[in-house]
């Protein structure tokens, strides 16, 4: 059996609108200045609707987007994540769990969580809470996590809470038992010291120790704009070579000059070997010093 995701991530889809006199917070306005001074010039939309061309011309089996589809949090902006969205594929075939960027001020929580419920529903009715949830497809388990919280000025860390953890520690061992391939979601990359301080997920270590218990095959991730693959130690991880990958993406918009951080998506594939799972990366975007699209390179995991 193979599963190939496609990993899109954090397009801050441009651009900023100007916030008005009702929207006017401290972090809008400090944040909307820095995408005008930064993001503005590197955002590249026409290269984004190219990039989603591709990423649907692969025919994956399923798409998975981590994050940061906003700038400043205004509702213009979650109307126009709807539509992108829409472009992606049904929203059965498509998956989300929301960045920084989406929760950036608390007036923007209600409009985050109503925007995306096409996109975050489980497989079961889960009471009031979105996350964790769960979305099983063939041998898969999708497991997608919110680490996005409203923050001050000039910070962007994630955190996941007591009750997700638990929640999250639960899945795991539930579909770890079915024998299903285990896909986990999530903005910020959950590894201590993958980011500047100020800009990861607090409890990442909790994370760690219920991955290193209750295994997991994959873990996808946004938040740095780079590509990056490291690694969880896991005793109940069933990946050939016993640990668990961890791969990050760069930003689907950034028309930058380095390698690591130019406009690319993933495919990630994950093929049954026996009672265990081959895990590949490879990955599709601008191609260096040129505008087309096209294959990149395989990542190593």
């Amino acid at each position: 059996m193979s599963f190939t995701v496609a990993h899109i991530t954090d397009p801050h889809l441009s651009p900023a609108p100007m916030p008005g006199f009702a929207d006017l917070r401290l972090k809008r306005v400090m944040g909307f200045i820095n995408w005008k001074r930064g993001r503005a010039r590197l955002n590249d939309m026409g290269m984004l609707a190219r990039l989603v061309a591709d990423l649907r011309a692969q025919r994956p089996d399923h798409v998975a987007v981590t994050g940061d589809l906003v700038n400043i949090g205004m509702p213009i902006e979650f109307h126009r994540a709807a539509l992108w969205m829409r472009t992606l594929g049904d929203p059965a075939n498509v998956s989300f769990v929301p960045g920084n960027h989406d929760a950036y001020v608390r007036a923007s929580m209600p409009l985050l969580e109503a925007t995306f419920a096409p996109w975050t529903a489980g497989d079961a009715p889960q009471g009031e809470a979105t996350y964790p949830y769960l979305r099983i497809r063939g041998e898969i388990a999708i497991i997608g996590l919110s680490s996005a919280v409203p923050t001050g000025p000039l910070m962007a860390t994630g955190r996941l809470g007591k009750r997700q953890l638990e929640a999250f520690a639960g899945l795991l061992g539930e579909t770890g038992a079915k024998g299903l391939a285990r896909l986990v979601l999530i903005h910020h990359p959950p590894i201590a010291g993958a980011t500047p301080l100020l800009r990861g997920l607090s409890d990442a270590p909790a994370f760690g120790r219920i991955v290193r218990d209750r295994g997991a095959e994959a873990i996808l991730h946004g938040h740095t704009h780079q590509q990056a693959v490291r690694s969880l130690p896991s005793r109940a991880a069933r990946t050939v070579g016993g640990a668990v990958p961890v791969i990050g993406a760069p930003s689907a918009a950034a028309s930058a000059r380095d390698p690591r951080y130019r406009a690319a998506y993933h495919l990630v594939s994950l093929v049954r070997d026996g009672d265990r799972w081959r895990v590949s990366v490879r990955a599709r975007g601008l191609a260096p010093e040129s505008a087309a699209i096209g294959e990149r390179e395989a990542l190593r995991v």
